[in-house]
């Protein structure tokens, strides 16, 4: 969409009020679930094989929660700032029973400032076409030795917790 607004074709600052929106209707479906289902549910569907497909696992949940019971508003507002935790941080404040209009509040304003980065960088590359094609070699040799190195580590932090868990 972002993409679309460099072009001239959609209005960025629509473009980030729909994505601010999407993101707090999201986050208040989460926080529905965490309130109603409660902590021992949440933890019991986060085993499930499904889960995986979201992202979701016990140890992702619990560093969620200890982070949220340290401080619930700045983890709230800390937590819509970084990847795969926004997802996860509303489940946490729903069960346990953050005030929902404070929710709201650093939910919304959290997410705003996410939203607005992607679509500035959608915006930004949108506009640099010319100059993305000049340096594609360039930029996907970058993101390939990134993902080689990023998924080195995750097979490295595999391989070791079965190693010490095998002792």
């Amino acid at each position: 969409a972002a993409y679309l607004a460099s072009l001239g074709k959609m209005n960025i600052y629509i473009v980030v009020l729909m994505g601010t929106l999407g993101s707090l209707i999201g986050a208040i479906f989460n926080y529905i679930i965490g309130y109603y289902l409660g902590r021992p549910v949440i933890y019991k569907l986060s085993e499930h094989r499904f889960a995986k497909f979201f992202l979701v696992n016990k140890y992702k949940l619990e560093k969620a929660e200890s982070y949220f019971l340290r401080n619930a508003n700045a983890a709230t507002f800390i937590g819509r700032l970084i990847p795969v935790i926004r997802q996860l941080i509303s489940l946490p404040a729903g069960f346990c029973r953050m005030n929902f209009w404070s929710f709201m509040l650093y939910t919304t304003i959290g997410s705003f400032i996410w939203v607005s980065i992607l679509a500035l960088l959608g915006y930004f590359i949108g506009s640099n076409q010319e100059l993305l094609q000049m340096y594609y070699k360039e930029i996907s040799a970058v993101l390939l030795l990134l993902g080689i190195i990023y998924f080195s580590i995750k097979i490295y932090k595999m391989k070791k917790r079965r190693r010490l868990s095998r002792v």
